[in-house]
């Protein structure tokens, strides 16, 4: 499969996972705090900040009908309408090119999340170098075909979806000549839970779709992301905040900071660890040799004197013949006087 270039990264096996920080809603309706959330990413060491293009309107109708009202979803969420919760976790179209700009000064990648075909419209005006499909969202073609009709990566998150919406909506990409689709398992629920995030659909989801596949995570910490990564995944996203103390309507599943660093650094480490698949010392490990067992002598040795278990031992360093060779030298006679200290070799047999 195809690696996806990004700027200067390059998202494919062999390089360490594309980390991406969601801002989401938790620059609380200010753009200062919102710049600080970039910096926080770039800090981390976070490779692309996303943020959500939408209007309440563009999501949903004003109502508090029951079938507007969220209920069991998230305790941040509970009572709300969806419409009083949109208006609260939306990013003003004003805000994003001074977000890209901050973003793109740090040295990430900055892109949104559209939640209609307007929004994609928007943010071509702005050169928006990434889509990404929101899990809430993959169930609507017409979003996903007009973000794949610009020609540029289109990320999609998996939550809920079947293996029929899966193949419909990689298909829908297909179909209009971009090739550059991500998958990014995901578990929509928020926080998610470990036992809920099956992670062995990543390594799945490559071999049937032949794409890059990802890690969109709502679980707290860094384990599920670390894991990820071992299985294949070249992409994880997280939700990022300053505080989580600061409230907001994301900022229960959100990571600060110190966090992300973390998970940044070790995922690296993941990838790195993976390596390839070898046997025998490595060329970091040929100083250790010599902290290996071998056959010593340990007692002063006549010229033909008969090597016994008195004067050779298997002891360290590992110098001398290895271990397994004890059998073969035993009872045999000594070619000259050997030192006790010395290593046995088979030129002084």
């Amino acid at each position: 499969m195809q690696d996806i270039i990004i700027g200067n990264h390059r998202i494919g096996e062999g390089n360490a996972p594309f980390i991406i920080a969601e801002m989401s809603g938790n620059h609380g309706q200010s753009l200062e705090k919102a710049l600080e959330i970039v910096d926080a990413a770039a800090d981390a060491g976070c490779q692309a900040l996303k943020i959500q293009t939408s209007t309440p309107d563009m999501l949903t109708l004003d109502s508090r009908e029951p079938d507007f009202i969220v209920r069991g979803a998230n305790d941040d969420w509970e009572g709300q309408s969806l419409y009083e919760l949109y208006t609260t976790n939306h990013t003003p179209f004003e805000w994003h090119a001074p977000i890209f700009a901050r973003a793109a000064e740090r040295g990430m990648v900055g892109f949104s999340s559209p939640f209609s075909v307007e929004a994609i419209d928007f943010l071509e005006t702005l050169n928006c170098p990434i889509y990404k499909i929101a899990s809430f969202e993959n169930n609507w073609p017409d979003l996903i075909r007009r973000a794949a009709r610009t020609g540029k990566p289109v990320i999609i998150s998996t939550g809920m979806a079947d293996l029929a919406d899966l193949e419909r909506m990689v298909r829908t990409v297909r179909d209009e000549g971009n090739d550059q689709v991500v998958l990014l398992k995901c578990t929509s629920t928020y926080p998610a839970v470990p036992l809920d995030t099956n992670l062995r659909t990543i390594p799945h989801l490559r071999a049937m779709f032949g794409c890059q596949v990802g890690l969109s995570d709502h679980t707290m910490g860094t384990g599920v992301g670390v894991a990820a990564t071992v299985l294949g995944a070249t992409v994880i996203e997280k939700h990022l905040t300053i505080r989580r103390s600061d409230g907001g309507p994301d900022s229960s599943f959100s990571m600060e900071p110190t966090e992300m660093r973390r998970l940044v650094q070790e995922c690296q480490q993941a990838q790195q660890a993976l390596g390839t698949v070898h046997y025998g010392p490595t060329a970091a490990e040929q100083k250790s040799l010599a902290f290996r067992r071998s056959i010593y002598v340990v007692k002063d040795i006549e010229a033909g004197e008969l090597l016994t278990e008195d004067n050779i031992r298997v002891i360290r360093p590992g110098h001398g013949l290895a271990p397994h060779y004890l059998p073969q030298v035993l009872g045999r006679p000594a070619r000259q006087a050997i030192r006790r200290g010395t290593a046995l070799t088979w030129s002084v047999l």
